[in-house]
């Protein structure tokens, strides 16, 4: 489903190279590697907000390393999260949905029915600034699951959260992954999220 062939990456003085990395459909993959060896790089890459140096990345079959962001059917959650200031809760579910042109009634189901897989419902009219971490990052899984993705992209997504909230959003990934079946790469620093989560794990080597 995810495929990385010989890529390339050069950001400054970092360099990956001639990495290849595969995921399956429906795998749920957890990278991992030391700080400053290219996780990030590497979510970025696939997604397309960087684009390699050298090689090619492939989606279901695809070759997108030339492709938009927005054509790649990748849903991704950094790890600042990203989400817009201006707009609620509910407008960040519609996003990904609205830019894709999708119709207005599937826009209203899917971001129904995401708001209710997520535990956030009673959330939707709330502007995200006011946002706990843990619903902050609910509310960026929902807009990045919204559109049904073929592949979902997950950089550290429990690091900044304490305790408590970390195994309830351990608990929702667990669900998540039970429910949609999404082929998942999942970014972390913690062996425990891997245990937990991971079909396979992977490790960068250190250069």
């Amino acid at each position: 489903m995810i495929r990385l062939l010989d890529i390339t990456i050069e950001a400054g003085e970092f360099s990956l190279r001639n990495f290849s990395l595969e995921v399956r459909p429906r795998e749920y993959v957890v990278l991992m590697g030391k700080t400053g060896c290219g996780k990030t790089s590497i979510m970025e890459t696939i997604c397309g907000l960087r684009r390699p140096v050298a090689g090619s990345i492939w989606i279901a079959g695809t070759d997108v390393t030339n492709f938009l962001p927005g054509d790649r059917q990748v849903g991704y959650v950094p790890q600042d999260l990203a989400l817009f200031p201006t707009m609620n809760v509910a407008e960040h579910l519609e996003f990904a949905l609205r830019i894709r042109r999708v119709a207005a009634k599937q826009i209203a189901d899917r971001k129904l029915k995401t708001a209710a897989m997520l535990g956030i419902t009673h959330l939707l009219d709330r502007n995200v600034q006011g946002l706990s971490g843990g619903e902050a990052q609910r509310v960026a899984l929902g807009r990045a699951l919204a559109f049904e993705p073929t592949v979902l992209l997950l950089d550290e997504p429990l690091s900044a959260l304490d305790e408590q909230t970390r195994e309830e959003m351990l608990a929702l990934l667990l669900s998540i992954k039970a429910e949609t079946h999404v082929t998942t790469l999942h970014v972390t620093h913690q062996s425990a999220e891997a245990i937990v989560l991971a079909d396979r794990c992977v490790r960068i080597p250190a250069e």
